[in-house]
């Protein structure tokens, strides 16, 4: 391993992992199932080797497995090397870089449409807390009653690159569905839209959320009742303030009597992985969303 890295910052590395880093990373040990801090992390950002400090994972490819460890469907190209376990039967994973364990990899489950499971000691994990997409994309953040029509309709615009289901605006950090859904947490379902802002606008975005659900009502979306469904906009900055304060003054003189609200954002938790493009695996259509022209 340490012919990968030159040998002054391999030791010099080694000297700062704790005892139980040491002995998953270099003696290739377990930690138990459901004690690693990652486990339930619903984040957004990278998943770093603790040795060497090389990019392997991003949120978006981190799914819940129930198995007790951060599991992945996907790893960062070239970052992640397979090697035949010594027990004759599973396949471990090692960072490419410098060859510290992180776990093993397991194919055919029907977990995600991957069919892949990377499951990784969060021990071996990094997390910085970032972006996982490319500088020239922008992220949108809307809210209009159950996340899934949302998803569904805006991730059908052009110049947008991805559209994720997840909380917002409340105060406990990783909350579950159950969490949520409760009323109790004080989050939203929200959806994350990853966009081009070279190919759509954020102006264009939000038109089309105010026009995909009905602004005007209050406590809920359709037969979804509850505060974690109600109309809202969580925004980033002035100018998309400016823009939803603009748009909802628009809708207003048109008759439209809208409730939205308008929040600064906060942490955004991804929601779990049977959340995200629902009704396409689902291969159904929104039942409480649909598509009418306002502007």
């Amino acid at each position: 391993m340490s012919t990968l890295i030159n040998e002054y910052k391999w030791h010099n590395a080694i000297k700062k992992l704790t005892p139980e880093e040491k002995h998953i990373l270099i003696e290739k040990g377990t930690e138990r199932p459901f004690s690693g801090a990652l486990v339930y992390n619903k984040e957004t950002g990278i998943y770093k080797c603790k040795l060497c400090g090389s990019p392997l994972f991003t949120s978006k490819s981190k799914f819940e497995s129930y198995s007790g460890w951060p599991s992945f469907d996907d790893a960062i190209d070239g970052a992640v090397r397979e090697i035949p376990d010594k027990d004759g039967n599973r396949t471990e994973i090692v960072c490419a870089k410098c060859g510290g364990h992180l776990g093993h990899v397991f194919r055919g489950e029907q977990m995600t449409p991957k069919n892949t499971r990377y499951c990784v000691n969060s021990l071996s994990l990094e997390f910085n807390k970032q972006n996982a997409h490319t500088p020239n994309e922008k992220e949108a953040y809307f809210a209009g009653g159950c996340f899934w029509g949302v998803e569904y309709y805006l991730e059908k615009l052009d110049g947008v690159k991805d559209v994720i289901s997840g909380y917002m605006g409340g105060v406990k950090e990783n909350p579950t569905y159950k969490d949520v859904s409760s009323g109790n947490s004080g989050h939203l379902e929200v959806v994350k839209v990853i966009y081009d802002p070279a190919k759509i606008s954020y102006e264009t975005l939000a038109k089309a959320f105010f026009e995909i659900h009905d602004p005007t009502q209050a406590n809920g979306q359709g037969p979804d009742i509850g505060e974690q469904y109600q109309s809202a906009v969580f925004t980033s900055d002035e100018k998309e303030k400016e823009i939803i304060h603009n748009l909802i003054s628009i809708l207003k003189q048109k008759g439209y009597n809208v409730v939205t609200k308008i929040y600064n954002t906060k942490p955004f938790y991804q929601a779990e992985d049977y959340h995200q493009n629902y009704y396409s695996k689902q291969k159904k259509t929104p039942y409480c969303h649909g598509y009418i022209k306002k502007f």
